[in-house]
């Protein structure tokens, strides 16, 4: 412990462990708004290279590999790379749903005057792509996929923003943040609608029934994400074997998740002063939290007033957000953009 004097009295601060040394440096990349689309890129980079190098083979046999899940006769076998762009990327799209509700409730999206011209230049950045790629492949097999160029990936475009720091401004980092957003909710419905093949009514219906379970908790006040979190699960296995695309359950799921919280901001003033008075009564005896009960209740009271004034959906989005940013993207990045670049 360290001394510090506060010109009030001397406090004491825990000096820095290992981890903290080792751990800093990574802490502190985090923090700064452009280290996932740095990682994103990254990826993407090492994807092409891979598979474009001598050990291209080794690359297109890791992510062929085949990974089954399961317990005695209910075994699903998939592809590693279709565990990643189905359930991983459920998880990605499942932040995206919860973006997309927040924006519909209080951002971006919340009247049509502001959502007019992200919605706009969202439809022109997918028709224009489609109808190019469509002119091209009509005559070949490829023309199922158009859906490809349609789903627009702005994920790079922010990320290269990102890196330009200050430079840009925060209207352009908006405009293009709500452009994402509509665009996603764009190609959700190409996804939904055009590649989905031999529809399983009962998967479906079971799948329609989660959902409605789930609205029914948030009607009735249940508020803990992991409530939601694992009902995703079964959600998302009965979306994949229904023949909607899986991700599909990632937004389905974001829309049940409840966005009101338990107690307004005064209220959490209120409660926060009441328990921190007891820390500051308690600690000017033995600051050890071990052995003072009412210390340990005041800091669970605090962690339980920070707990209801904030939102599941946006305990959901915080919670996910360095997972997507620094896991799945870039590990879907790597799984999908490993391009062969013929002679």
């Amino acid at each position: 412990m360290e001394p510090i004097d506060h010109g009030q009295g001397v406090a004491t601060v825990a000096r820095p462990s290992a981890a903290d040394f080792i751990l800093r440096p990574f802490r502190e990349f985090a923090r700064i708004q452009a280290s996932g689309g740095i990682v994103l890129i990254g990826a993407a980079v090492i994807a092409l290279v891979w598979s474009n190098s001598p050990w291209a083979e080794s690359y297109d046999r890791l992510w062929q590999t085949s990974i089954s899940v399961g317990v005695g006769e209910s075994v699903l076998t998939l592809p590693a790379v279709l565990w990643i762009n189905d359930l991983a990327m459920a998880l990605f799209f499942l932040l995206v749903g919860v973006e997309i509700k927040r924006e519909l409730l209080v951002g971006e999206l919340a009247s049509l005057r502001k959502a007019a011209l992200p919605i706009i230049a969202a439809i022109g950045g997918m028709a224009v792509p489609g109808l190019l790629y469509a002119t091209v492949n009509a005559p070949h097999d490829t023309l199922h996929g158009w859906g490809v160029p349609v789903a627009t990936d702005i994920a790079f475009a922010l990320g290269v923003l990102m890196l330009l720091g200050p430079r840009v401004p925060v209207s352009l980092k908006m405009f293009l943040a709500s452009l994402a957003i509509a665009d996603d909710i764009g190609a959700l419905i190409v996804i939904a609608v055009f590649y989905t093949e031999h529809l399983k009514l009962a998967f479906l219906l079971g799948a329609a029934g989660i959902v409605a379970f789930l609205a029914i908790l948030s009607r009735l006040g249940f508020r803990h994400p992991a409530i939601f979190m694992l009902a995703g699960l079964p959600l998302w296995f009965m979306v994949h074997e229904s023949g909607v695309h899986a991700t599909i359950s990632g937004v389905a799921l974001a829309m049940t998740i409840p966005a009101r919280a338990t107690v307004n901001a005064r209220q959490f003033l209120a409660d926060g002063r009441t328990s921190l008075a007891v820390v500051e009564r308690e600690t000017r005896g033995s600051d050890l939290i071990m052995t003072n009960a009412r210390l340990l209740g005041a800091v669970r009271a605090v962690d339980f007033a920070c707990s209801q004034v904030e939102t599941p959906l946006q305990r959901v989005e915080h919670a996910l957000h360095p997972w997507v940013a620094f896991l799945i993207v870039p590990v879907f990045a790597l799984a999908n953009a490993g391009a062969t670049v013929g002679a």
